[in-house]
């Protein structure tokens, strides 16, 4: 049910945990008055109970093992009871081989319960005695991964840039650090953690903390143990570790870049401005708390486009231009620091704040560094990839809501740039209707101080805007919130956008739209003289939202503008799919190795599907995904064999 002004209460279903805990209720404002009761709601992906304990700290020790693709841990988690009485403790595991359980150095009896097709199997510890509130355990638990988790990639040396070494990463968001050790893997809980972790000597580990040196394994001299210290709470999700035969190389006072040595220059030019990103931030958030801001480029294969962990952002290869015109990839990495990391989503189903917030506070980076239109190009781009998204699941499909329910559903499933896009939309509509960018920018920075070291849901978020605009409760009070919050589709409203930049590119895409076949002589290659390569993707992004283009069209395209020779991701990422959308077969195989030569789901994803869905080209992509399939990533690989209707 609503409450006032839109803000959702709770319409609760069967068989979900729910907590009733007293508070206050809310004036017309959306901030507290007096003690009442409400209901908070479990994280819906997780079988751990953080209204019964929470992990304060956890210490690793962990054993890379390339032979067996797995990782011996042992983890021992400073766990803080929250009632009296407690006399069991319930964590998050999947695909783990557990093999003891001591609790304040007496052993523990433990089972798993039932297995749940995409959550795990919740590890249920009985303790040897019971907690009572406030009260501390150490909880060390002896574990091994499989050889599937899905956090984790195990690369062959053929798979690497240097063909000798092997190498490994994760990837823990959204759930995934259940499949490393067992945890309470919500983004509720937030804990602090030190890592021991034994490599192969000739390789070099790193970890989302800051690094504590490095010792010969004195259990074997072929091996060596690097340390790692993380003093800031984090969620479990930002749990990260990458091995592999890397270097490094300093491009700032707080940044060393690192990747294999085959990419290391090219990596080291196109993140050169790091530091002046770094800067901007702080200025627009208040300090950075983190201490170091590593980069890691990794292998081709990593889903995504760039990912937050603390002390050191993972990055894809494909944002390596050339012309460092796809580095506002770092810009939004950075700005994860505050919007995400220091504050973050009590559970997934509010990832918008992380999100929105973060796709904000990049873009106000953008206009920093090259001016207010080019933030206001950036956020027209950001319009369409919206409407893209929504016409991609359908405007009915609750995924697209900006709160979306997900009561037994894969957060990976319902990953998409809705959360990012939407959320911006909502934040850069509030931004016009409150007073301005300045005005806006006060309450982020109230925001984020007011929420650091915290999670939060959306219905804090929203009370805190009313608190801050105390003075503006009438305008904020038309604001259509559950249009925006809980109904899939477009939002109810369209921020205003400068359109100077993006005039250029709307009227080639109509030229284009509109051409006769008498008229494509009348295209060439000047016409993109006078266009960034930011205005050739959103030129590509607007033909996309159209109708195919006939054959004819794509051809003479390609004749003037020469797209396939163009290195660009984005750009060839979005030439690639108006090709098979238009039933091109030249551009089949094309299309095929951009889907194959990288795993960034936000381009393998949406080229299978195209693919699948252009007839001449059906069987090829699945055949491929086939031939593929053991080298990709297992969240890619999962999601796109659900695109492509492939058996698991």
């Amino acid at each position: 049910m609503l409450g006032s002004h839109g803000l959702l209460l709770y319409c609760v279903p069967h068989c979900i945990r729910i907590t009733v805990r007293s508070c206050g209720v809310l004036d017309s404002g959306g901030y507290l008055l007096h003690s009442a009761l409400i209901i908070t709601m479990a994280d819906p992906s997780s079988f751990a109970s953080p209204d019964q304990f929470i992990t304060k700290h956890i210490n690793l020790k962990l054993r890379v093992d390339f032979c067996s693709c797995s990782i011996r841990c042992c983890s021992a988690l400073t766990v803080r009871s929250l009632k009296d009485s407690l006399t069991q403790l319930v964590l998050d595991a999947k695909d783990l081989t557990i093999n003891k359980v001591v609790v304040n150095g007496q052993e523990a009896k433990f089972a798993f319960g039932t297995s749940h097709s995409f959550k795990g199997t919740p590890l249920e510890i009985t303790l040897p005695f019971p907690l009572t509130r406030g009260q501390e355990v150490i909880v060390e638990i002896c574990s091994e991964t499989s050889p599937k988790s899905s956090a984790l990639q195990w690369l062959k040396p053929e798979q690497t840039a240097g063909k000798i070494h092997p190498y490994l990463f994760s990837q823990c968001q959204a759930t995934h650090c259940r499949t490393i050790f067992p945890c309470q893997d919500t983004p509720a809980v937030k804990f602090t953690y030190y890592s021991e972790v034994s490599v192969p000597k000739e390789l070099v580990a790193l970890m989302s903390a800051i690094n504590d040196g490095d010792v010969p394994d004195p259990e074997d001299d072929k091996r060596k143990i690097y340390r790692f210290q993380q003093n800031v709470p984090i969620p479990s999700y930002l749990i990260a570790l990458v091995v592999g035969a890397l270097e490094g190389r300093k491009i700032g006072p707080r940044t060393v870049v690192w990747s294999e040595k085959e990419l290391l220059e090219a990596s080291a030019y196109e993140f050169a401005e790091t530091e002046t990103m770094l800067k901007h931030a702080e200025a627009l958030a208040g300090p950075y708390v983190w201490g170091q801001y590593d980069l890691l480029v990794l292998p081709p294969s990593f889903p995504y486009g760039g990912m937050e962990n603390p002390c050191i952002t993972f990055v894809t290869p494909t944002v390596l231009a050339g012309d460092r015109s796809l580095a506002s990839v770092i810009a939004h990495e950075i700005s994860h620091s505050w919007t995400g990391n220091l504050v973050t989503n009590r559970t997934w189903e509010h990832f918008w704040l992380n999100e929105g917030h973060t796709v904000y506070l990049e873009r106000r980076i953008d206009g920093l560094l090259y001016g207010e239109q080019f933030r206001q190009f950036k956020a027209v781009g950001g319009w369409k990839e919206l409407q893209n998204a929504v016409n991609t699941f359908g405007a009915t499909n609750t995924f697209t809501n900006l709160v979306p329910n997900l009561h037994d559903v894969d957060v990976d499933a319902a990953y998409s740039s809705v959360p990012y896009e939407k959320g911006f939309a909502l934040l850069f509509y509030l931004e016009q209707l409150l007073g301005g960018p300045e005005v806006f920018l006060g309450f982020l920075k109230s925001y984020i101080q007011m929420f650091s070291y915290k999670t939060i849901t959306t219905e804090d978020w929203k009370r805190f805007l009313y608190s801050y605009f105390n003075d503006k409760v009438d305008i904020l009070d038309k604001v259509d919130w559950n249009g925006w919050m809980h109904t899939p589709g477009m939002p109810p409203e369209k921020p205003q956008y400068d359109m100077t930049l993006a005039n250029a590119c709307n009227a080639l895409s109509k030229r284009w739209t509109e051409a006769k076949e008498s008229d494509l002589i009348s295209f060439s290659s000047a016409d993109l003289k006078n266009l960034s390569s930011h205005q050739i993707i959103e030129l590509l992004t607007l033909l996309l939202l159209e109708k195919p283009l006939p054959v004819s069209h794509v051809k003479r395209m390609q004749e003037v503008y020469n797209f396939n020779d163009v290195k660009n991701s984005e750009i060839r990422f979005r030439w690639l799919r108006l090709c098979i959308q238009a039933k091109w077969e030249e551009a089949i195989p094309l299309a095929l190795k951009m889907a194959t030569e990288q795993g960034r789901m936000k381009f393998t994803r949406p080229l299978y599907r195209d693919l699948y869905n252009f007839d001449k080209a059906r069987d090829q992509a699945v055949s491929t995904f086939l031939k593929n399939r053991p080298f990709m990533h297992p969240v890619t690989e999962m999601l796109v064999a659900m695109d492509l209707h492939v058996n698991a």
